[in-house]
């Protein structure tokens, strides 16, 4: 009991602040890659050197040389398997277009909520995406450039089958429309529904490699869904939507209580 009252004794503020930065990195990173396609990829480099320890401690001269060679790149194999991830980690350290005025955020919010409703409603498909901190410009540059205020009526124009922007994402930055029409990377991941479209896979596809929003309306089902982080939240109705855009883009709750009042007059 001394040794230990004696080796606490020892501990300066300086370890105390190592401490708690490690802490806070390692915390911070488990976050990033929690409900990703990361975490099954940590899980199975973990496996990789549990294989290493029971390698070393049965003899098993092959596969340890094996494995020995392959962790030899693992500063290599990490950057591949994680650049996203890494990616939008970095792109975090700035500020995003939703950090402006709460105002401004919570009305286009409202906007995209009763737009997304309202196409569920008329069995019409529509794909909206959020700008948050990393920048979508290579997406835009892809579509046709608009540079409008967001609102119900222009995005629900949009997405009429009739006009010639109907197909592919419209991308919101901030207060405004910035682009319609855009390419996104389809998703690759086999556990997908079969009954999802291209739609719902090109927002999981640019969910999985930015940290961008992506409200999807099945015109299908008429239903609606949202895409962050590579995970797909579906079937959402006007006010499970709402709270769950407000949660993401960190709007206060006292606004919110002021916006949701007209949702219970009827959306």
């Amino acid at each position: 009991m001394s040794e230990v009252l004696a080796l606490i004794g020892q501990i300066t503020w300086r370890d105390l602040l190592d401490i708690f930065l490690v802490t806070f990195v390692v915390y911070q990173g488990i976050l990033l890659v929690k409900g990703t396609r990361a975490m099954h990829m940590l899980l199975g480099l973990g496996v990789v050197f549990v294989a290493l320890v029971v390698s070393q401690r049965l003899g098993l001269q092959t596969i340890n040389w094996v494995i020995q060679s392959f962790l030899s790149s693992l500063i290599l194999v990490i950057i591949i398997l994680f650049q996203a991830d890494i990616r939008r980690a970095l792109a975090r350290l700035g500020k995003g277009p939703f950090a402006s005025a709460e105002t401004e955020a919570s009305s286009t919010l409202e906007e995209v909520v009763r737009t997304a409703v309202a196409l569920a409603s008329r069995m019409t498909g529509g794909l909206m995406v959020l700008e948050r901190h990393i920048g979508l410009a290579d997406y835009i540059e892809s579509g046709v450039h608009l540079d409008a205020k967001v609102t119900r009526e222009l995005l629900i124009q949009l997405f009429q089958t009739s006009g010639p922007l109907h197909d592919g994402a419209a991308v919101i930055s901030g207060e405004r429309i910035v682009a319609a029409r855009c390419l996104l990377p389809l998703s690759a991941n086999p556990a997908l529904a079969r009954h999802l479209g291209t739609r719902h896979r090109a927002g999981l596809g640019l969910s999985e490699e930015t940290d961008a929003v992506c409200v999807i309306v099945s015109e299908e089902r008429g239903r609606v869904s949202v895409a962050v982080g590579g995970k797909l939240t579906p079937d959402l109705d006007a006010v499970a939507l709402r709270n769950l855009l407000f949660e993401l883009f960190e709007v206060g709750k006292q606004r919110r209580r002021g916006i949701f009042s007209w949702s219970r007059r009827g959306a």
